[in-house]
């Protein structure tokens, strides 16, 4: 019986770690946690009416995840991503993700293509309820599960770091203008092209969305 309820002990504070890690995520979207300032782990508590262990788990997980850095006996500082950054993001992105969606229209079946349907669809809707989150988590399942389909286990996992480091400051801004629902709209447009096997149109459209996703956290400011 003891195993048990330490087991449920442990659930119980994962669990609440990633809520906290949501919430964190939600808050830099908003810009209420900005780059460049620093957060104290108890502060944030306070903020979201629970204790500091939990917020100091999650702000290590998001710090894995390059969003956050620690500063020793303040808290952690959300990371700034330069201009430059953004750049060099897009062009590793570009370099991997455009010859794979060729490569992978050639060799994935229709089945596997049509199971990444309901995500696509997915990222739209969210787009057009200013889900922002479910957005972020809908086009992050796609390109990941697009680009699983090549069977290269650490290409997936390149872009997924790359994805990460990507700011989130600045997307609400986008989503009040309603500029994401187009860059939405090409995950249908991208996978259509690939059902109809048109390779070389699917690269053009994937070369598009990146740029056309580059452009908007440009002008996110």
């Amino acid at each position: 019986m003891g195993h048990l309820k330490q087991h449920t002990l442990i659930t119980t504070r994962e669990r609440l770690r990633d809520q906290v890690a949501h919430a964190l995520r939600a808050a830099m979207i908003s810009g209420e946690l900005r780059p460049g300032q620093v957060y104290s782990a108890p502060g944030l508590a306070e903020d979201f009416g629970v204790s500091a262990t939990p917020v100091r788990e999650a702000m290590l997980d998001l710090a894995r995840e390059g969003l956050v850095e620690p500063v020793r006996n303040k808290g952690f500082r959300v990371t700034e991503v330069t201009e430059s950054d953004l750049d060099q993001y897009t062009e590793i992105r570009a370099l991997i993700e455009i010859p794979t969606v060729g490569r992978v229209t050639r060799t994935a079946t229709r089945d596997e293509l049509e199971a990444l349907r309901p995500v696509a669809e997915e990222i739209v809707r969210a787009a057009r309820e200013h889900d922002l989150i479910g957005y972020l988590e809908a086009d992050r399942r796609f390109h990941l599960a697009l680009l699983r389909l090549s069977g290269n286990d650490r290409l997936v996992e390149t872009v997924g770091d790359l994805r990460k480091r990507t700011r989130l400051y600045g997307l609400s801004a986008l989503d009040e203008r309603d500029r994401l629902i187009p860059s939405a709209e090409e995950h249908l447009e991208l996978l259509s092209l690939m059902l109809a096997g048109d390779a070389e149109g699917a690269e053009r459209c994937m070369r598009r969305h990146l740029g056309h996703v580059r452009s908007l956290w440009a002008t996110s400011e």
